[in-house]
């Protein structure tokens, strides 16, 4: 009895209903529909098909592209699957795909089951989005398959034939050699980082010194082979010896390190008791560092140690003398009244000795000398700084009564002093009238003071011959 093509077209909807269900997100969609497709062919009932899926007209999909229609999710978004604005450039596209396939691949996460799957599309987000060609298809319609025509329409490229490990290899070379991606976490593993402490003139003049750090090295029992000294190691019946195995995720092919040897491409039956199979323990060592002269606190260095490499930033702590502007240093040297008026020489601790320093006469306080090439050098381009001295005038605190009797005379000849001076009665400056009267005062003062001891001294006479 014939089949009723009503009944024939909704059992294949219902199975392919469950089958979406069950791959949502996987090319496999595209297969099922096809065969649906075929199904809808045979029994002439194309006309069924299109009103249930409200689809104006379906074609079987070919391998390079797919109308989505109602029965797919939108696509995702390529610039956010790498976490990017559309106006992303070259550069920033590059550094996104960097730390997203750090962060996401299979090595690093060998317990994450999603893992492969975030990295395939990591991987083909990248693909498009580093191809201007490619990118600008996308950010017209939506799609970087050339078939696309209008926004409107959305289109799912997929197929890739680009091995997302391939695609990382040829962005970051082959760093792991013929052992693939096994030592994939060791690419970005960042050298251990060591803080040393440095004096001002440690850092400025530079030298060598010593640190105590805890670095990785060969384990002394197993001499770095990582099993128990006298006992092999098995080869892995899981790889075949290789350290890779080959996964299928949908349309690509993964190669990805072994889950059974770790990569290694054999086992080992009785790890070593001290490195626990790792081959390296931590062991303490005394390193001498070449600090560079110059240096800032901050700045950190990159040195090998060994096999290794370690990272050295470096501490400067302030100097009670010196004060730094890049090369040039800056200081502060005392001087008298007598050697700011007279003039002289001065000494002053330099970044290297002591030097003298020539003080004009009049100089003021805060006045700056200059010493050409006495600061600290110029770190990767030779030369040095300059050494600044400000000057800073020492008024005294406590004068003999000699000091005091030769301030007060100088006082009365100043002229350009605003105010007055303790201990002179004649104001340093003022109007003429005021001037006319002081003087005419003191004058008349000075006239007075002889007669004043003159009769006094007679009136004494007198008292004494009364």
């Amino acid at each position: 009895m014939p089949r009723n093509p009503l009944s024939t077209g909704i059992r294949a909807l219902s199975v392919l209903s469950a089958f979406l269900n069950e791959f949502a997100d996987r090319t496999q969609t595209e297969t099922v529909l096809a065969l649906v497709m075929r199904t809808l062919e045979k029994i002439s009932y194309r006309p069924f098909w299109c009103a249930v899926t409200g689809l104006e007209s379906v074609g079987v999909p070919s391998s390079r592209s797919f109308h989505s229609g109602r029965l797919r999710p939108a696509q995702q978004d390529l610039y956010r699957v790498l976490g990017l604005p559309r106006t992303a450039t070259q550069k920033d596209i590059k550094k996104a795909y960097y730390q997203m396939a750090k962060k996401y691949h299979p090595d690093t996460n060998p317990d994450d089951p999603q893992a492969k799957e975030k990295f395939a599309k990591i991987a083909e987000a990248y693909e498009v989005l580093s191809d201007e060609v490619k990118r600008k298809q996308y950010d017209t319609y939506g799609s970087a398959d050339p078939s696309a025509r209008g926004a409107e329409q959305q289109y799912w490229r997929y197929g890739i034939p680009t091995d997302p490990e391939e695609l990382f290899r040829k962005i970051f070379g082959d760093f792991v050699g013929a052992r693939g991606f096994g030592d994939f976490s060791s690419m970005f593993e960042q050298p251990p980082e060591f803080v040393m402490e440095l004096t001002f003139t440690q850092a400025a003049k530079g030298e060598n010194k010593e640190i105590t750090v805890n670095l990785e090295d060969s384990c002394p029992r197993c001499k770095g082979k990582g099993h128990e000294p006298g006992t092999k190691v098995m080869h892995c019946h899981y790889c075949g010896g290789t350290g890779m195995e080959s996964i299928n995720t949908g349309p690509f092919t993964m190669r990805s390190t072994c889950r059974r040897c770790g990569g290694q491409g054999s086992i080992m039956i009785m790890p070593c008791v001290m490195c626990r199979g790792t081959g390296q323990t931590k062991q303490r060592q005394t390193v001498m560092v070449p600090v560079p002269a110059g240096v800032e606190d901050g700045q950190t260095i990159r040195m090998s140690v060994g096999k290794k490499k370690i990272n050295i930033t470096f501490r400067v702590q302030t100097s009670p003398v010196f004060r730094r502007d890049g090369s040039d240093i800056h200081s502060d040297v005392m001087i008298s009244v007598a050697q700011a008026v007279l003039g002289g020489t001065a000494r002053a601790q330099g970044l290297y000795n002591t030097v003298d320093i020539m003080i004009p006469p009049g100089i003021q306080t805060d006045q700056t000398i200059r010493l050409g090439g006495k600061g600290i050098a110029h770190m990767g381009r030779g030369g040095y700084g300059d050494h600044y001295v400000h000057i800073k005038v020492r008024v005294p605190r406590k004068l003999t009564r000699r000091q005091r009797e030769l301030m007060l005379s100088f006082a009365q000849d100043e002229t350009d002093v605003e105010g007055t001076v303790h201990g002179v009665t004649r104001p340093p400056t003022g109007s003429s009238q005021h001037a006319g009267e002081a003087s005419g005062a003191e004058q008349k003062r000075e006239e007075e003071q002889p007669e004043k001891e003159e009769a006094g001294f007679i009136s004494r006479l007198k008292k004494m011959f009364s």
